[in-house]
Formats: structure tokens, sequence, C-alpha cells
């Protein structure tokens, strides 16, 4: 059945009266093909307060249940996540730090360290979306027992908006102004209306660092600060020992601010090693209890899993495996820096050649023979919440019509059969990270263009490397010293407004910002950073959502990527481990929570 804009108003209006049920309301949205995340965003919007999903937690004391051990076959390299390039160093700080407030399963936002959710209906966020105001849960402590304050939550804006920071979470915190209300009281005002305004605070960019001990290193000298290494949070554990890239060690808080958590008595992160290792020391031997992100061939998940140790759990979210085009040079160096703005790529600038990689990438493919359940086909960007997809775009496999392309384009084989134009030849260096599932794609990639006369060199990065968060290693995703490379990006919230900032011109990563800058790509495009903007103050749900599609369909016209296949996020999980995990936050957002059968 189609529903007209007034017919969902008045909907709205049911819930928000109480003559509607919101799981009602829920199904009657999802039956129409929007998704829970965004019905629960849409009611957000309209007054309705959000209720978040409780996790089931059996425990009647703290502590008892021993080692909990997980594997995250990239291992953290920091752990501090202000300067998080990736997941896996968002993940090692989330075990010690904790936001004011996460996301449950259906994009319901959960109180961690705040003592409610804001909301219009109790007057802690504005009508007109100008402020929100939020207050601290009383009692909570720092690890090293100093109290948690307003004082901590504003001097964390004040930390991640100072430029001279280097913060990879500016982008949330530059345009807000924080101000104390009272000790467990702060007050977020925004310069417009803003309807996402569960940014701030929240989730992965939300994590609170201790203003005691980082305040003398805010700016400048930020990367010295010893807690970058040694964290000292409010989270359910404790740090006990770090070792960059290898193992992350924490012990139970005894102080924590949760009744009866955590279960555990100690946690290891193990970092290292490859998806496949890690799929099967949960899965067939037992060895650990939880394994992220498992980028491994479907039709091996399915092998390991009748091992019996436990199970594959795969959950809705934004993940997205793509390829990047440099819009740069790599291999020029101006000022002490490559793939530098002041250059442009010497052949991927050629629209003709973009339109025949675009057309060489055998999407289907790679999801057949690779992914399976972990992988979808796709020709968006954006792919979730349902609202946010643009329906009109479409994705083919035709090295036919790229060979048409790079003819008209004047790009003609050579002796050698590659293709050159005034004396430039198609010779491309592509890397990713060392992962079986991405090498394979590589050469999917590689054998469709070695047909069209374009010559692929592949690169494979170690995991540690590639997404390593040091500023002087040449390797790093963010420095792009190729032309082309590939790797996933999440969605950790259900909102595009944070996920879409990765192509804003003022987000270019550069060595001016220690290459923490969001826009790896390099694209600047002066029409989409206007409707971006647009976009972050637009109080009408229904245009906001039309004006990521545009985004999204502005980013696919100028091939800046290539959509490869939508990751639901996929984890190994023992058969005795009880876990919530949300595709709209951290892997371990609800570690507090987590517990084992004896």
């Amino acid at each position: 059945m189609a529903m007209n804009e007034r017919q969902l108003r008045q909907r709205v209006e049911e819930v928000r009266a109480g003559a509607r049920s919101r799981r009602a309301f829920l199904s009657e949205m999802m039956a129409l093909g929007l998704s829970a995340p965004f019905v629960t965003q849409m009611l957000a919007h309209s007054g309705v307060a959000m209720a978040a999903t409780a996790a089931k937690y059996v425990p009647t004391k703290a502590g008892g249940g021993g080692t909990l051990k997980l594997l995250w076959w990239q291992g953290p390299t920091l752990l501090n996540p202000h300067f998080a390039v990736g997941t896996k160093d968002q993940d090692g700080s989330r075990i010690f730090y904790e936001p004011l407030a996460g996301w449950d399963p259906d994009g319901n936002l959960m109180p961690i360290l705040a003592a409610e959710i804001p909301s219009v209906e109790a007057g802690t966020v504005d009508k007109d979306l100008a402020w929100v105001v939020w207050k601290l849960k009383p009692g909570v402590k720092w690890h090293d027992g100093t109290p948690l304050t307003a004082d901590d939550c504003v001097f964390n804006w004040q930390y991640a908006s100072d430029p001279a920071t280097a913060a990879t979470t500016i982008g949330t915190y530059k345009d807000i102004k924080v101000s104390k209300v009272d000790d467990l009281t702060i007050k977020i005002e925004f310069q417009k209306a803003t309807p996402f305004w569960a940014d701030a605070f929240v989730s992965v960019r939300g994590m609170l660092l201790p203003k005691h001990l980082f305040e003398q290193y805010k700016g400048a000298n930020s990367r010295e600060a010893p807690a970058n290494l040694a964290p000292v949070g409010t989270g359910p554990y404790q740090f006990v020992d770090f070792k960059p890239a290898d193992v992350v060690r924490g012990k139970l808080n005894p102080n924590y601010h949760m009744p009866n958590r955590p279960y555990f008595d100690t946690i290891e992160m193990k970092g290292g090693g490859d998806a496949v290792s890690a799929a099967r020391a949960v899965l067939q031997t037992g060895e650990y209890d939880f394994a992220w992100n498992m980028q491994v061939e479907d039709e091996l998940l399915k092998r390991l899993e009748e091992g019996g140790k436990g199970h594959v759990s795969i959950f809705a979210s934004g993940n997205i495996e793509h390829i990047q085009l440099n819009n740069t040079d790599p291999s020029k160096e101006i000022d002490g820096e490559r793939s530098s703005t002041k250059t442009k790529h010497p052949f991927l600038a050629d629209p003709a050649v973009r339109q025949a990689l675009n057309l060489l990438v055998d999407k289907a493919s790679v999801e057949k023979f690779i992914y399976g359940r972990t992988g979808k086909a796709t020709a968006n960007f954006i792919n979730n919440p349902e609202q946010f997809v643009a329906k009109d775009t479409s994705y083919s496999f035709d090295a036919a019509k790229a060979i048409d392309a790079l003819d008209k384009g004047g790009w003609k084989p050579g002796a050698d059969g590659i293709r050159e134009k005034d004396g430039v030849k198609l010779k491309i260096v592509f890397q990713t990270s060392i992962n079986a599932p991405r090498q394979k794609t590589q050469e999917i990639v590689k054998q469709a263009c070695q047909k069209a006369g374009i010559d692929i060199e592949i690169k494979a990065v170690p995991s540690s490397v590639y997404f390593s968060s040091d500023v002087g290693n040449p390797d790093t995703y963010t420095k792009f010293y190729t032309d082309l490379q590939m790797y996933t990006v999440s969605m950790t919230q259900p909102d595009p407004g944070d996920f879409m900032r990765q192509f804003l011109s003022s987000e270019i990563a550069s060595k001016d910002n220690k290459w923490q800058g969001r826009n790896i790509t390099r694209w600047q495009n002066a029409d989409y950073d206007t409707l971006y903007h647009a976009s972050e103050h637009e109080t009408d749900p229904v245009k906001r959502a039309a004006m990521f599609v545009q985004m999204n369909d502005m980013v696919l016209k100028d091939i800046v990527v290539i959509p490869v296949v939508y990751r639901p996020s996929v984890a190994a999980v023992s058969t005795k481990l009880h876990v919530l995990l949300s595709g709209w936050d951290s892997y371990i957002g609800d570690l507090h929570n987590w517990y084992a059968d004896a």
C-alpha cells in the first residue's frame, strides 16, 4: 500500500498521542520498505521518545566470568578514539572509554554515561532543533577515582574541535558550542536547526577522554599524551597492557557505574593474523570467544560453523566495500606531500578512464563466488537505512562498453597491448589490505582490466600497516599513494550525515591535518559541499532523505568511488557467549552487558 506524506505524518501523530503503538507503527513502516533505524529517527524528529532495546543480563554480581578473549585480526595501533582512523582503533578504545549514549540494533539511543536520553517531550531537545541538553549520570568515576563531570564534556569538545589537535572527529565537534549548565549537565548549541542532534558525545565518535589527563596535551602536542597508549576511562574494564597491533589487556573495573557488571574478570583483545584464522579460532577450535569483522568467503564460514564451537552472527549495518579512485597524482611530491591537491591525476582525471573502470568491476561474481550471505553487489554508496537509498541506480559489468569508452577517449593500445594517450600509459597500482576476499576481488578486477588494455599492479599491504594511525607510515590508506585502493567504510550511526562527510572538500586528508581528514579520494565539488551543509539543518526528514540520495548520485556520477558489495556486519561468536550486536555502533558498544554460560 502506498502512503503519501499527509498520511505518514498522521500516523506519526497517532504514535505521539498514544493512539498507535510504536511496534504497530514500526511494522507498518517496514512493510512500506522503510528500515527500523530510519523509522526510529523519524519518530525522534517528531518528538516521540526513543525506546531502546534492553539487553538481557542474567548475572547477579560482577566478576566470576574469567577471561573474555576477543580476536581483532586488524589490531589496534593506538587507544585514543579521537585519533582512530579505523574501527580497530575505535573498538580498542571502546574497552576503556564510553560515550554518553550508543545505538541499539534498531537505531534507538541507549544511555551509557547519560542519565537519560534527551527528547522534545522532556524539554531537553529544542522543538526547533537549535540545542540539546544532556544530563550526566551521577556518581561516575574515571578509573583513577576522579569524578566525571560536565567539565570533561566541554573539554572533549574543545580538544576535538581544535584544528591543531588533528582529531579525526573534528567534523562532529567544530560547528557546535558546548557549555556547562551545572556539574552534571551540558548544553550543545547548533549554528542552525540540526535534525540529527545525536552526533556529538554519542557512539564511536563520542567516547570521552578525562580532562585532567589530556588538558595539557590539547592542540599541537596532542600526540605526546601518555594516555594515548595507556587509557584511563569510565568503562567496564581498566587498562592493564597494550602492545600496538598485537594485544590489549584490561581487568574488571570494581567501581563501574552499572550494577553487577562487568561479568568477566579480565579481557584480552588479540590483534593480527587474518580473518580466516580468527574465524577458525572461534567457530572450530573454541580458543577464542569472539572474532570481529569476518571478511571470509561464505562457503568457508559455513564449513567452520560445523565445528560446533560457535556461530556466525550477521546483522544489518551500512558498511560498503568499495574501490576509491585517486583524484591526485600519487607519484608527484609537492612540499613534502604526495597525492597533494595541488596535483591532478595523470589519467584518472579523464572521465573516459573512470567510466571504463566502473564497467570492469564484476560485482555479481564478487558476491556469488566470494561473499555469499556476507556481501550483496550494489550500485550505491549509501545502502542503509532504506529511506536514504537511491532507487534508480544500477550497475553493469561490460568489457565491450569499457573498451568503447577508452577508444572514444583516445586511449589506444600500444605495442605492448597497454593503452596509452599523449605518452601516458594506463598502468595502475591497486592496493588493499592482506585478506583473501580482497585479493580475490583484486584478481577479478585485474583480469577484466587486462582484456581492456589496462595494466593492473596488485599491492597487498598488511592490515596493521594499511590501517595504521602512524602519520609517518607511507602505506596507510589515508596517505593513498597509489591509483586505486579498496576497503570497507562503516556507517556507525543510523543516519548518513556523518557517513557522507567523507566527501566534503573541507575533510581532505593532507599533510596539514596529519592525514586525519576523512576525504581520502581528495575529490572536490562545491555543489556537493553546499548540498551537504544544507542537509545538516533540514528539519523535514523526507526532504533531508532526498538530499542524501542526491549526494549519493553525485558521488556515483563522477565515479569518485566504485561500490562493490554492501556488507552487513559479521562476527564469530562462541556458543556460550551472550552478546547484543548493533550495526550502528562499535562491535563492543554493549560490552558491559556481555556474559557467558558457565
